[in-house]
């Protein structure tokens, strides 16, 4: 089964069995959704150019990313609530990240909470890294008791998403008027925080205020790396690694945040260039399948993000369909690196990647 197929059986799977409601803030983005369309629509436009020949053997899809040796290079991407789509909600999806050799970012809006999320996935393989995703609130206290409990939880990078100053307009949400989780589920990391009653969670709160200087007094405040997520313009990407950073998010929050924004993959080599290899850039938005992980990677992306394939697999089978979207990619990845010419990432090269139905260019 090709991963286009596998996708769309789970895809058809997880609709039957998730509230419309549920549904509609898995699948939906902001406004008129123009930025969400755009992410898959931007993949199809570009075609692999092959070299051939190469002599390189087996093509070996694993990289090493923040020092961890990841057997694919896709990580699956902070979203939230997984427990709309699966009882198991988060266990089953780091479960399945550890046994595939990759890593979750596991969402500040997770309906489990972190410590209970590694331990999951260090269970299945011991040492399984888990990043914890992170918005910078207004109350410093507050970001700093997150920070300590993602510390304690033995998470190993913070991933700060730094495109939201307010939240998206969800068209699907305000329609359904689907604003708060059913009861029995809560974001269980927003629980017993600075502010809030004994036992009660506090609401995730985004500020227009916040500024580099708070992403200064965050990384003096903590050991774990930092990786920036919802990074688009060139000038933000060359003053992320003068902060100090260690990684970078191409993204556009999954067309969820600035519905005028570009698809993730159009603004990914510029990026790529002004970085200038001093740190890795990763991107997520639209990846549906191994040739769109590899235009990733042949454009300068380390690795690539994925988050709605991944709640399509929870919500169809659980654990096991995490598992076999993981899978899926994973040996489409190193297929489409072979028919490429590639036996590893760092052989793919950006002239590689080409406009559909355009001339290819001698020299190239």
């Amino acid at each position: 089964m090709s991963g286009g197929d596998l996708l769309a059986e789970l895809r058809a799977k997880a609709r039957t069995r998730l509230d419309p409601a549920h549904w509609d803030f898995y699948e939906g983005g902001a406004g008129a959704e123009r930025a969400l369309a755009e992410n898959e629509r931007a993949f199809r436009r570009l075609a692999l150019l092959p070299r051939v020949l190469c002599g390189r053997g087996p093509a070996d899809p694993a990289v090493t990313l923040l020092g961890d040796r990841l057997e694919l290079p896709v990580v699956i991407s902070p979203t939230a609530f997984h427990r709309l789509a699966h009882p198991d909600g988060e266990l089953a999806t780091a479960r399945a990240a550890a046994a595939a050799g990759t890593v979750l970012i596991t969402s500040m809006a997770a309906t489990t909470a972190v410590a209970d999320v590694t331990a999951a996935a260090r269970a299945v393989r011991p040492g399984a890294a888990v990043w914890f995703q992170l918005y910078l609130q207004p109350e410093r206290e507050v970001t700093r008791a997150l920070v300590r409990r993602a510390e304690a939880a033995g998470c190993t990078a913070l991933v700060v998403t730094v495109d939201s100053p307010v939240f998206g307009r969800r068209t699907r949400d305000d329609r359904n008027g689907f604003h708060e989780l059913p009861p029995g589920l809560a974001t269980e990391n927003m629980r017993d925080l600075p502010g809030a009653p004994p036992g009660r969670t506090r609401d995730i709160a985004m500020s227009p205020a916040l500024s580099w200087d708070d992403l200064r007094w965050l990384r003096d405040g903590t050991e774990l790396p930092i990786v920036v997520k919802g990074v688009l313009h060139p000038r933000d990407a060359r003053r992320a690694v003068d902060e100090g950073v260690v990684g970078l998010f191409v993204s556009n929050h999954g067309g969820r945040q600035l519905d005028a924004a570009p698809a993730s993959v159009d603004a990914l080599p510029a990026v790529v260039d002004a970085v200038g290899g001093r740190l890795p850039v990763l991107l997520d938005g639209g990846v549906r399948t191994g040739a769109d992980v590899v235009t990733a990677l042949a454009l300068g992306a380390a690795a690539v993000g994925v988050g709605r394939p991944v709640l399509w697999g929870l919500a169809a089978e659980g654990e096991a369909g995490v598992a076999r979207v993981l899978a899926g990619l994973r040996a489409e990845v190193a297929h489409v690196m072979a028919l490429c010419g590639a036996g590893a990432s760092a052989d793919l090269t950006a002239d590689q990647v080409v406009a559909r139905g355009a001339r290819v260019v001698a020299g190239c």
